[in-house]
């Protein structure tokens, strides 16, 4: 069921956590975060593709190639964020978004706006970082 939200709405502390309202804006703002990175993804695509590596000079070639490497990894990295939005969009879907896999407590809507993916609450988060922390050190 979708939810009619105005333009400007924007979740508060003050309303039921994980309301069908904030349920339907995260759904939407991450629906839109997702279509602005394949829409990046596909200019890159129609870039590399018109790019021509046939450069006479060996340093325009080389230039040319570490741009295509380096926008290849930032597509990497961007498909990684599609598969956690799609996550983020099934969690949605089956109730489960906006509490922490670990503690099953609520994660601060700040958090949430700040990076709509997240899975831990910030608690959570720093006690996993100070894990792999000692775990590197080691």
């Amino acid at each position: 069921m979708r939810v009619p939200l105005a333009t400007d709405y924007e979740p508060t502390e003050h309303e039921e956590f994980m309301s069908p309202r904030q349920l339907e804006f995260f759904r939407r703002r991450l629906l839109d975060w997702k279509a602005d990175l394949l829409r990046e993804a596909g200019t890159t695509l129609n870039h590399l593709t018109q790019g021509n590596l046939q450069q006479p000079d060996l340093a325009d070639r080389a230039s040319l190639e570490t741009d295509h490497q380096i926008e290849l990894r930032t597509r990497d990295r961007e498909r990684k964020l599609i598969s956690k939005i799609d996550e983020a969009l099934d969690r949605i879907k089956n109730g489960s978004y906006g509490y922490c896999e670990e503690t099953d407590e609520p994660i601060a809507l700040r958090r949430l706006m700040a990076r709509p993916i997240a899975t831990l609450s910030l608690e959570a988060q720093e006690r996993h970082e100070r894990l792999e922390r000692t775990h590197r050190d080691d």
